[in-house]
């Protein structure tokens, strides 16, 4: 008993003078190979798989996976549930798009004379005939607030105010809230757009009483005047709800995040394979080799946008609803839309504006890194035995958000509906004077008319750059780092 005692006490004071315990050791860094590893582990058999499960679920539903549809939905559920199983945060948020109808006869009528109105609120219309009311101006221009009305009585009139300060969404609020049945913002055209701030992302789905624009010519009419007016806002449009599927790895550093996606719709009469599931699948098959929790240095952050055939408003609409700091966190953004194509040439985003550039886009705004990403494509491209070519930046591709933001963007492309020309056929093979695909467009999009051995280069490319990035964001073809970066999302 003695000992017993003369031993626990010996332990408590042994334990009394051991150092405190240690945090958890941090995990171990990337393995230098990462890249390597992941392009030989992705391959065209588990990328076919993908395939023939889109074209499947075209099958099933008319044909098409195009947004808003119930193909589309099941392309939504396929990727966001097989991501989930691999140990991914997943989020598909969702958005509502416009599709535009008949675009009407949008007028504001004073006293006989007729004035353009622009229909801000794109989901909400006057009645049948206008809507004929009053107008009165708020005692605070901008009428952001139901005080800044004072002590006006707007039950029934047509709220007038001023473009500053908020954004459409609040003055529309303000002059509801004192009983207007329809506001005018009074905005006069400039080469620069409307403010900052006034529509802000997505504002439409928040405008539920009709909103229309005039400029100050209408505006000086309306001053002097206390006769109602008469305001038709008739344009015919209605809200398509989408979403974006967006898969982060659990590991990495979540500020220095790399996204890699592809838009995950096809065209309204088309399947959307080559355009853009063979993206789509072969970012699949590198989050399924990466794994949800891999040993990385910066987190990666798989999106597959919806709308990406009918006006990018999934890329458009997540960019422009980070606020600053997640904005910020972005480090680098890679899109893969189309890499089978039939008669392929093999291109990479003219990141260095050596090819021929384009004019919407000067030099100094493509953002910087965006040469890095071209060379370690590039690289790649020509450790497989490709030589590649530029390819001319455009703004309307689901990357241009990107761009505008001020993130370095980069990507690869087999081609579309460009011909082939004898020096590219010489290149790369394939038939000169044929489009790089045939198929391209409404009707010939299958997996049967793929290009197998294109693939087999360009699904490793992308693991390759998804695991370069993962593993490290400097050396000679790195990107800015946390603090030298400067997003900006635009209006």
């Amino acid at each position: 008993m003695r000992r017993a005692l003369a031993a626990g006490l010996l332990t408590a004071v042994l334990a009394s003078c051991a150092p405190p315990p240690q945090p958890p050791a941090p995990p171990p860094p990337p393995a230098p190979d990462l890249a390597r590893d992941l392009a030989g582990r992705v391959g065209t058999d588990g990328i076919y798989t993908h395939l023939r499960k889109f074209a499947a679920i075209a099958a099933e539903n008319k044909g098409t996976r195009a947004d808003g549809t119930p193909g589309y939905q099941a392309s939504v559920d396929y990727v966001a549930n097989l991501l989930r199983d691999k140990g991914f945060d997943v989020q598909t948020p969702e958005y509502v798009r416009v599709e535009r109808g008949a675009p009407g006869n949008p007028v504001l009528d004073v006293g006989g004379r007729r004035w353009g109105v622009v229909q801000a609120s794109l989901l909400t219309s006057t009645a049948p005939g206008g809507l004929t009311a009053p107008t009165l101006h708020p005692v605070k221009p901008a009428g952001c607030a139901p005080d800044d009305y004072g002590t006006l009585n707007l039950r029934g009139a047509i709220a007038v105010v001023d473009d500053a300060v908020c954004s459409v969404v609040d003055k529309q609020n303000a002059a509801v809230a004192r009983g207007a049945v329809a506001v005018l913002v009074v905005s006069p055209p400039s080469a620069n757009g409307a403010p900052r701030g006034l529509f802000s992302p997505g504002y439409y789905e928040h405008l539920n009483t009709p909103v229309g624009i005039i400029g100050k010519d209408a505006d000086a009419v309306l001053l002097k005047t206390n006769s109602p007016v008469k305001l038709t806002l008739d344009a015919k449009n209605t809200g398509v709800k989408s979403r974006n599927v967006l898969a982060q790895t659990k590991t990495g550093d979540q500020h220095s995040v790399v996204l890699a996606g592809a838009h995950l719709d096809s065209a309204p009469t088309s399947a959307g394979i080559n355009d853009a599931a063979t993206g789509v699948s072969a970012l699949l098959e590198t989050a399924a080799a990466l794994g949800g929790s891999p040993k990385i240095e910066n987190a990666v952050r798989f999106t597959f946008w919806g709308s990406g055939a009918v006006g990018q408003e999934g890329a458009t609409k997540y960019v422009r609803g980070l606020a600053a700091e997640p904005l910020n966190d972005i480090a680098l953004y890679l899109d893969f839309d189309i890499l089978g194509s039939p008669n392929a040439g093999f291109f990479t985003f003219d990141g260095d504006q050596s090819g021929q550039a384009n004019p919407e886009i000067p030099l100094d705004a493509v953002p910087a890194g965006s040469a890095g990403l071209e060379r370690t494509l590039a690289g790649y491209l020509y450790l497989a035995g490709k030589r590649p070519a530029d390819m001319t930046m455009d703004l309307g591709s689901g990357y241009g958000p990107f761009l505008t933001a001020g993130i370095p963007v980069g990507g690869i492309s087999t081609g579309t509906s460009q011909r082939k020309s004898p020096i590219q056929a010489r290149l790369w093979g394939g038939q000169a004077g044929a489009a790089f695909d045939p198929g391209y467009g409404p009707k010939g999009d299958t997996v049967e008319q793929l290009n197998r051995a294109a693939l087999a280069v360009t699904g490793p490319t992308v693991a390759f750059a998804v695991g370069t990035y993962a593993q490290s964001l400097t050396g000679p073809n790195g990107v800015p780092l946390h603090d030298e970066r400067h997003r900006q999302a635009g209006k």
